[in-house]
C-alpha cells in the first residue's frame, strides 16, 4: 500500500503528533525503541503506511518532526518515544514566530523551509509509492500556522498530484489565548482551503467541554492530546490495518468531498463515558452508534444539527457485526434525514477492523462533511474584521514584509468560505 509522511509543526503540532505515534506504535505492537512485540499477524500487514523498517527488523516513523524553537523537539526526544524518531528528521531554527504568522510564513519560516523539504525529499525517495502527506499543527500561533501552511504549499508545488491530509487545531470562539489568533487563523484557511484536500478540524473549546461535560474531568493539556490522538487513530485506521474501505487518503477524499473547497471535516469519538459511569453502560453497536452522531461528542465546536451532512464516514473497530453497523447506520440516517442533505443520496459510508484501538473493546469514530463547520469559520472572520478595521497588530506583519492586501484576500476568501457552506445548507434544505 501507499507510504504516507508525517510532518508535525510547531508546538501544538509537535504534542499531538508525539502522542499519535504513540498511540498506533502501541496498536501495532511496536515498542519505544522501535522493536516488534504484537500479537497479531495484522499488525505487521501494512506497517509500512507510517513506518520505514531499519537495520534489525527496528521499525522507524516515516515522521518530519519540525519547529522554530528547540525546546519542543528537546521535550519530543526526551518523551517516552523520543528514541523511535530517526534524529536526522528533527529539523528546528534559532528562534521562535513569536506568535505571528508573517514570521513563520515569511522570514525565520522561510528560511528553515528548504531544511525542511531536503528531510521530506529524502523520504519521499525511499518510498515504492507515496500517496501523500499529513501534518499537524495549530492556526493560532506563528509556526504551525505560518510555517506549515508555507510547507503545505512548498510539498504542493512539488508533488502535485499527492493527497495533503491535515489535523489543524483552530482557536476557540470562545477562548481567545493570543491576541492575534484570528489573523494567524485567517491567513492560514486561506491557504488551507486553496492546497489541502482533507482538513480534519479540531478546537480546543469542544475538547474542554468533552473532559468537562462528558468524562467529568478537570483535563490538563495531556488529556486534550489524549483526546485527538484517540481520533487520529481511529480516522486513520482504514489506511493502517487491511482489508478496509476508505483504504488510503485519495479513496476518502473522493467519499467525503463533493466539492473541492469544501473540505473541512468534523470528527468524533466513542465510547466517551466518564470514569465513574462506565460500568453502567453496555458497549454495543446501537450505544455507539448513538455517541458518534452525538454533538456532544464532536471535537470541534459547531453543532452538527444546525447544519446538514454532505457525506458521513464511520469506522466500527472490534467484533462487531457489519450487519448490525448497517443497519443501525440506516436507522440514524431515516430518524435524522432532515440533518442529510438531499442533493446526495446515500451519503453515508462504514467500515468496520477487527482490531479494536488498546484499553477497548471497541470503539467508532466519526468523520462528517458538515455544512455547520461554517460557525467556526463565521466566528474567526467576525474576530478577524473587529481587529482588522482599526489595523490594530498590523504592524508587526507588514513589519515582516507582508502587504495589507493579503489580509483582505485572507477575509474575503474565508468569507466565500462560509458563503459556500451556506448556499448548499440551503440548496439541500429547498429540495
Amino acid at each position: 500500500m501507499g507510504e504516507i509522511i508525517h510532518l508535525q509543526v510547531g508546538q501544538c503540532g509537535n504534542q499531538i503528533g508525539e502522542k499519535f505515534w504513540e498511540v498506533i506504535s502501541e496498536e501495532h505492537g511496536i515498542d519505544p525503541t522501535g522493536s516488534y512485540h504484537g500479537d497479531s499477524p495484522h499488525q505487521l500487514d501494512r506497517i509500512n503506511v507510517y513506518y520505514n523498517e531499519a537495520t534489525g527488523g527496528r521499525y522507524v516513523p516515516r515522521a518530519v518532526l519540525v519547529d522554530l524553537e528547540r525546546e519542543t523537539l528537546n521535550s519530543v526526544r526526551s518523551g517516552p518515544f523520543g528514541n523511535i524518531f530517526r534524529p536526522d528528521n528533527f529539523v528546528f531554527g534559532q528562534g521562535d514566530a513569536s506568535n505571528n504568522w508573517a514570521k513563520g510564513h515569511y522570514t525565520a519560516g522561510a528560511e528553515l523551509v528548504d531544511s525542511v523539504l531536503d528531510v521530506v525529499r529524502r523520504e519521499a525517495e525511499c518510498c515504492d509509492f507515496l500517496q501523500g502527506f499529513q501534518l499537524t499543527h495549530s492556526l493560532g500561533g506563528g509556526t504551525g500556522s505560518g510555517m506549515g501552511t508555507l510547507l503545505i504549499s512548498k510539498i504542493r508545488e512539488e508533488y502535485p498530484d499527492r493527497m495533503m491530509c491535515t489535523f489543524s487545531v483552530l482557536p476557540s470562539p470562545k477562548v481567545l489565548n493570543i491576541l492575534v489568533q484570528p489573523y494567524n487563523a485567517t491567513l492560514s484557511v486561506h491557504q488551507l482551503v486553496e492546497n489541502t484536500d482533507e482538513t480534519f478540524c479540531i478546537d480546543n473549546e469542544a475538547l474542554y467541554d468533552i473532559c468537562f461535560r462528558t468524562l467529568k474531568c478537570s483535563p490538563t493539556i495531556g488529556d486534550l492530546n489524549h483526546l485527538v490522538s484517540a481520533t487520529m487513530s481511529g480516522v486513520t485506521t482504514c489506511l493502517r490495518f487491511p482489508g478496509q474501505l476508505n483504504a488510503d487518503l485519495r479513496k476518502l477524499a473522493v467519499n467525503l468531498v463533493p466539492f473541492p473547497r469544501l473540505h473541512f471535516f468534523i470528527h468524533g469519538f466513542a465510547p466517551l463515558t466518564s470514569r465513574g459511569s462506565q460500568q453502567y453502560r453496555a458497549l454495543t453497536v446501537p450505544e455507539l452508534t448513538q455517541q458518534i452522531f452525538d454533538a456532544k461528542n464532536m471535537m470541534a465546536s459547531c453543532d452538527p444539527r444546525h447544519g446538514r451532512y454532505l457525506a458521513v464516514a464511520a469506522v466500527f473497530r472490534g467484533l462487531v457485526s457489519m450487519k448490525e453497523v448497517d443497519e443501525q447506520m440506516l436507522k440514524m440516517q431515516k430518524k435524522n434525514s432532515s440533518y442529510f442533505g438531499e442533493q446526495i443520496p446515500k451519503n453515508m459510508m462504514t467500515a468496520v477492523c477487527d482490531i479494536p484501538p488498546r484499553g477497548f473493546e471497541m470503539a467508532a469514530t466519526f468523520i462528517g462533511n458538515n455544512t455547520a463547520i461554517k460557525e467556526l469559520f463565521k466566528h474567526i472572520s467576525e474576530q478577524f474584521t473587529a481587529m482588522f478595521r482599526h489595523k490594530a497588530y498590523l504592524h508587526w506583519y507588514t513589519g515582516e514584509g507582508m502587504d495589507e492586501m493579503e489580509f483582505t484576500e485572507a477575509e474575503n476568501n474565508v468569507n466565500d468560505l462560509v458563503s459556500e457552506y451556506q448556499r448548499f445548507q440551503d440548496a439541500t434544505a429547498d429540495v
